[in-house]
């Protein structure tokens, strides 16, 4: 009787962690992007810029509303999951983060090919620990403000929340936001690579207006 106990309640065990990152790539797989694209008439956004289905790609639809919506929803989905999984299971946070970080980059209903996670990585941020979100938020804005390059914002924002979680005295955060940034910066390659060229597109301005 014991041993099945013990079965049953380690089975239990793995009920709320599961839920959590289930729970959380459920709702960060949500493309956003392409629904509001497609609802507001402005056709496939995997067929038009860069391809990918986050905010800045759905700015040169020219459609400035879609785009601040877009990035409103990335990024209270990924705040929405944590607080989510949090009220129904303490202490999962961390893992709803997980899921809904990798639902919005790897979504199985596009073929694992979504968007780079820099709303959605503010998002679960500001739900973990809301300090170190407020840091995101400005290193983010504030290099968006300045140098008008999306990528470099991003990365640097993304960059900026294990860093900042130290700071703070966050520790158990550092590792997975510090993965986070990783995954932020890995999915940023090809602008990587105009960066150095030269050829990376500042935000309101084509390819072409730029050469």
């Amino acid at each position: 009787m014991e041993r099945k106990g013990d079965v049953l309640h380690t089975e239990i065990l793995w009920v709320a962690p599961t839920l959590a990152i289930v729970i959380g790539y459920v709702l960060g797989s949500i493309p956003f992007g392409i629904i509001l694209t497609r609802l507001g008439g402005a056709g496939d956004l995997r067929q038009i810029g860069s391809g990918n289905i986050g905010a800045t790609n759905v700015l040169r639809t020219g459609r400035k509303g879609l785009a601040a919506a877009t990035l409103l929803l990335d990024l209270l989905k990924g705040s929405a999951a944590v607080l989510l999984v949090q009220a129904l299971f303490p202490g999962e946070g961390v893992l709803a983060a997980v899921g809904a970080f990798i639902g919005h980059c790897y979504p199985v209903w596009l073929r694992f090919r979504g968007g780079k996670g820099v709303a959605t990585l503010m998002g679960v941020v500001l739900a973990l620990h809301w300090p170190s979100g407020l840091v995101y938020a400005a290193v983010w804005l504030g290099l968006l403000a300045v140098l008008r390059i999306s990528a470099v914002a991003g990365m640097a924002a993304a960059v900026s929340a294990p860093v900042s979680a130290a700071l703070f005295g966050r520790f158990d955060l550092v590792l997975v936001l510090l993965a986070f940034a990783l995954i932020v910066v890995w999915k940023h390659g090809d602008n990587i690579e105009r960066l150095l060229a030269g050829t990376e597109p500042r935000v309101g301005r084509s390819r072409a207006d730029e050469a």
